[in-house]
């Protein structure tokens, strides 16, 4: 078949492939345009999500450190209540006339106060003194010359408080008796 092509008929397909042309032209520019956006889109988000897992890494080491704190909180009050209760146990234990106490003295300011001298001895290990250190007797020499010293005291009833163990034995005032 042979098909004879007019003119008017090449002017009309000149026509129409230009239009078709600018079409594709305008439709391609719509697509780049679109395209450009969803990109822009896509690293606006990409963005906000690496954020937000910087800020859940940030909150989750927060909350580690919190909860580590929160830990030794409750053990540090578990600990206070068992002391609370051996406390109150020794309280209610009974009367105290005849009790003896230990004082631990620092360069003879008290430091701590014991049940018996063995826990005061125990605690100056953890204070550098020597597990096996031997304890002599001061003597009178003050308190204050010793680095640590444990001085001894009983519950009087009568005079509702203390009083060292040992008293010093009274020396004689000139020379009586």
């Amino acid at each position: 078949m042979i098909r004879i092509v007019t003119t008017p008929r090449l002017e009309s397909l000149e026509y129409a492939s230009r239009t078709a042309r600018e079409h594709v032209r305008e439709v391609a520019a719509s697509a780049n345009e679109a395209f450009g956006e969803h990109v822009r889109e896509l690293y606006a988000v990409t963005d906000r999500a690496e954020r937000a897992e910087a800020t859940t890494d940030e909150v989750g080491a927060i909350l580690k450190r919190a909860m580590q704190e929160l830990a030794a909180a409750q053990e540090e009050l578990l600990l206070k209540g068992i002391e609370i209760r051996r406390l109150r146990e020794e309280l209610e234990g009974g009367p105290l006339a005849g009790q003896t106490l230990t004082v631990l003295l620092h360069w003879g300011e008290p430091h701590t106060i014991y049940g018996s001298r063995e826990d005061a001895y125990a605690d100056t290990a953890t204070h550098g003194r020597p597990l096996d250190h031997v304890w002599r007797p001061c003597g009178e020499r003050p308190a204050a010359e010793f680095e640590w010293r444990c001085e001894p005291f009983i519950y009087d009833a009568g005079s509702n408080g203390f009083r060292r163990a040992f008293m010093p034995a009274p020396e004689p005032v000139g020379g009586g008796a």
